[in-house]
């Protein structure tokens, strides 16, 4: 059973093998991380011009509303 558990299991002697695998983790961790930035700055603008959209409309009701109670 243990041979089955641990078939794919290696460890290699020259441990120079893991720095090009540690180096691309790195800068997928790195993009990931400037992505995840952008995208919440992205976000954060539209919430903005949204809530400006949402004002006006609302203070055009109102001015609506106001004229035809007059």
């Amino acid at each position: 059973m243990k041979h089955l558990m641990y078939q794919f299991f290696y460890i290699p002697e020259d441990k120079s093998g893991y720095l090009p695998a540690a180096f691309e983790f790195l800068i997928m961790l790195i993009l990931c991380i400037i992505v995840f930035i952008a995208f919440r700055k992205i976000s954060k603008k539209q919430e903005m011009k949204t809530k400006e959209i949402e004002a006006r409309i609302l203070a055009e009701r109102k001015n609506t509303n106001n004229q035809q109670n007059i």
